[in-house]
């Protein structure tokens, strides 16, 4: 697996394609986060920015390789292992992603609730913020592999499907991110730091049957 993730990363790296959902997340929040505002605000701003991003990056991922390339690997290692290597990849890449957008608002951000009359802990701000980036990590990880090969083959019909989800993702009750989402715009509100730890755990498990289903049907279809 540590060979197919080593693969899979290159892959993502040397492809360049990164480039056009990265650059528009730093977009957004160079547009969205000013230095200044309320930590946990900015915060759930760039998280919320992330999920589609991670869902990009997974379709990325899962259309890199030229088909001879990708029967090769899934002969070489087992077509479901390669799928799970795809999806991992993407989904380290949006971690380090969240990670390094949560440190710079983090600095750039007041430590303060909403209307900056009450502190607030920058440190446990930050960790309630890379909570938030892993929820949407997640949950745009799970978006992206059920809108992608080898469960959505066509593009014209994926790539709409995909921003649908995403959107809804971000909006409907009772969806992970916009649980977390939520969290912290209310604790930002109330100056006290959330610790969501409930939607975690309901990302991951978005998470881990997105991509049980699509390793599933990658092991089927070979």
């Amino acid at each position: 697996m540590n060979a197919l993730l080593h693969y899979q990363s290159a892959l993502l790296l040397r492809s360049q394609r990164w480039l056009a959902p990265v650059i528009l997340y730093a977009a957004f929040l160079a547009v969205g986060v000013q230095s200044g505002q309320p930590i946990l605000d900015s915060l759930a701003y760039a998280a919320a920015a992330l999920l589609p991003v991670a869902a990009w990056l997974v379709r990325i991922c899962a259309t890199n390789e030229p088909p001879a390339a990708r029967s090769c690997a899934a002969a070489a290692a087992g077509p479901w292992r390669a799928q799970l290597a795809c999806l991992l990849s993407a989904f380290l890449a949006t971690a380090l992603l969240g990670a390094v957008a949560t440190l710079v608002v983090a600095v750039i951000s007041d430590p303060a609730s909403t209307d900056h009359r009450t502190a607030v802990n920058r440190l446990a701000a930050s960790g309630a913020g890379l909570l938030a980036m892993l929820v949407s990590a997640l949950t745009g990880t799970a978006v992206g592999a059920v809108t992608s090969r080898p469960l959505m083959r066509s593009p014209g019909r994926a790539i709409p499907v995909m921003l649908l989800a995403s959107l809804l993702a971000l909006v409907t009750t009772g969806s992970p991110a916009k649980a977390v989402m939520t969290a912290l715009v209310t604790g930002s509100r109330d100056g006290m730091v959330p610790v969501p730890l409930l939607p975690v755990a309901g990302a991951a498990v978005l998470a881990v049957a997105a991509v049980g289903a699509a390793c599933g049907t990658a092991s089927r279809r070979g």
